[in-house]
């Protein structure tokens, strides 16, 4: 039974919006499967989701818990004397959300932890999946295109990334016309508050600033196909650039060169990081370092395993991953690039394409 909302949607393809109002899978491996939704999601999911039945509950709290509804269920299709494999305990939820755990209310044979297994699934993508993460760079690229157009000194972020956001989502709906489903975030290019010195914060949010001459600025595109995201990163200087942001860049793209290089099936994912952080090391740059250097991505932008030195997963073909590198200049700002990566049968496939050269990112020059 799975309570996790992302791995609903890869294993039934029903895409919701996530509530207080808990939702749950029941995988049976001897029968048949269950949807658990709540009544305003009953139609939606009875037409999307891919799966042989589908259970409502009135409303949450509602007068009867849903979790009672929900052990009443397991008990109805005699699943409350097995062993139940659980990736948690009940729903949760940021949105106000309260309820007793399945265990509260129903005794099982015996309950096994299969906490992060479809995520495992999730690590290595079908050649569908790396073609809709791909039709989604393509899209990022034409709103961070758009970005860059209107990326002029004096301007503030919020109107150049509503400008590029907007017309890069009518020109791909125009494109592709009404099968298109996002299933996310249409396409939208920003800068989320990293512009100038502030670009400083790696997790920085939008500061409505304004460009500057000499600034430099981290941008991101993304958007969403069918669910599948892609992540398009750039460090680029508005007009001018000094010796010192010079400096910086080319350690960053060099370091990122190098994550590049050392990506090859059969290794460990903190290989590749014990390669940026030789590089780091070698050049005095530890100071400036505050992250690792990529995680994977599909479903979520941000998903397991990571380059980093305490993740030993082994690298394998199909594997979508983020390779971002950075390096924070306090007074200075933010110099980092990312790029998305398929890994192949000898290293890898890149899926982002926009220019990662110095002279093609000195915005107006």
């Amino acid at each position: 039974m799975l309570f996790n909302t992302t791995d609903i949607f890869y294993l039934t393809g029903f895409h919701f919006r996530p509530s207080e109002r808990p939702i749950a899978l029941i995988v049976n491996p001897n029968g048949a499967n269950h949807l658990f939704v709540p009544l305003l999601e009953l139609s939606h999911a009875q037409e999307y989701a891919q799966i042989e039945h589908v259970h409502s509950y009135p409303e949450y709290p509602g007068i009867t818990h849903p979790m009672v509804y929900l052990a009443k269920l397991i008990k109805e299709l005699n699943l409350a004397h097995t062993t139940m494999g659980l990736d948690a305990q009940g729903y949760s939820s940021a949105k106000g959300y309260r309820g007793p755990t399945i265990s509260d209310l129903v005794t099982f044979n015996d309950i096994k932890s299969i906490k992060g297994w479809v995520e495992t699934l999730r690590y290595i993508k079908s050649d569908k999946e790396v073609e809709l993460i791909k039709e989604s760079a393509r899209w990022s690229n034409l709103a961070h295109s758009l970005l860059v157009r209107y990326s002029l000194p004096g301007k503030s972020e919020i109107e150049i990334e509503g400008q590029a956001s907007f017309e890069a989502t009518k020109i791909m709906f125009d494109t592709l016309g009404s099968a298109y489903k996002p299933y996310g975030n249409t396409p939208h290019a920003f800068y989320r508050g990293q512009i100038g010195p502030h670009s400083a914060f790696p997790h920085s949010q939008n500061q409505n600033a304004r460009l500057e001459i000499g600034y430099n600025v981290v941008s991101q595109a993304s958007c969403d196909v069918w669910g599948y995201k892609s992540e398009l990163e750039r460090t680029m200087f508005i007009q001018d650039i000094s010796p010192t942001q010079e400096t910086f860049f080319n350690h960053m793209h060099t370091a990122q060169k190098i994550a590049f290089n050392a990506i090859k099936p059969g290794i460990p994912m903190s290989d590749v990081e014990r390669e940026v952080q030789r590089y780091y090391q070698e050049n005095d740059l530890i100071p400036y370092t505050r992250h690792h250097t990529g995680h994977s991505m599909g479903l979520i932008n941000h998903e397991a395993p990571f380059f980093d030195l305490g993740d030993h997963t082994i690298l394998e073909p199909g594997m979508v991953m983020s390779v971002e590198p950075g390096l924070y200049v306090e007074g200075v700002g933010a110099f980092r690039h990312s790029d998305t990566v398929v890994v192949t049968d000898s290293g890898i496939e890149h899926i982002t394409y926009y220019p990662r050269d110095l002279n093609s990112l000195i915005i107006g020059q």
